[in-house]
Order: C-alpha cells, then structure tokens, then sequence
C-alpha cells in the first residue's frame, strides 16, 4: 500500500483534540468491558484491521475471553453476553451504521431501562469516538503492528 497522509504530523491540533476526547473516555463511568466490546465491535462494522487489532490486545490486557473476542461479531447468536452487553452491542451497530436507520427506539428503550441517562450517554459518546478513529485509520490506510 502505498504511504498515506499521517495526520498526527500534519494537524497535531486535530489529533491532540482526538485524544482529548479518548482520554475523558476514560474518565467516565462506562466499564472498561462496555468500552472495549464498543471499540471492537464497531472496528468490526467498519473494517478497520488497525483498531480491530488494538482494541482486541486492549480488551485481553482488561480479562477479556479469547471466545468472547472470537464470537462478538455473532454476538446475537450466542448467551455468552450480558443483556447489558447485549444493548450495548445493539446501539454500537445501530450507531456505527446510522445511515441504515440509525438508534432505533426499541434499542433506546432497553437502554433506558438498564442504564441511567449519563450512561447512555457515555456510550453514545465511545462509539462516536472510536467510529471517528476508524475513519482516520481507515483513511490513512494505518496498519496493525
């Protein structure tokens, strides 16, 4: 492939502001298990090999199942998730492919029935994010290491 733009050295604003937001990620009350399925799950949706590889090292490094990294993308024909994984997983697909239809209501509702506001806003927020890094790496053609 050949070499693309690296936006970090180019517009190390754009970046720094990027890593802001990961960073206050990290800060929230979403559980490093919510945060990690979110990250790779999403990475799956789009494509991106890059975050794929780092979020599924990620997750591992938190006490994450090798069967539940290799079953996610079949997430809804397996028990191995939580309902509360379960509606997480649901809103970053739903989220992750907004020009299908978006957050449906349906989904909304269940997460209002388990989560309060501030999460499902923290939620929200984690996919936004690493959807917005799936874009640039995506982009960028950045490769796994």
């Amino acid at each position: 492939m050949d070499k693309r733009v690296n936006i970090e050295q180019i517009e190390p604003a754009a970046f720094k502001a990027m890593y802001s937001l990961a960073n206050y990620m990290g800060t929230t009350r979403l559980s490093k298990t919510h945060a990690e399925l979110i990250k790779i799950r999403a990475s799956q949706v789009n494509g991106c090999a890059f975050c794929i590889n780092m979020h599924t090292k990620d997750a591992r490094k938190n006490g994450e199942t090798e069967q539940r990294i290799y079953v996610l993308n079949a997430w809804k024909e397996t028990e191995l998730f939580t309902a509360e994984e379960r509606v997480v997983l649901a809103m970053t697909e739903e989220i992750t492919r907004i020009a299908d239809a978006g957050l449906s209501e349906s989904t909304y509702q269940k997460a209002k029935d388990l989560f309060d506001d501030q999460y499902i806003a923290q939620i929200i927020m984690m996919i936004v994010t690493i959807n917005s890094w799936n874009r640039i790496a995506i982009a960028t053609q950045l490769q796994p290491v």
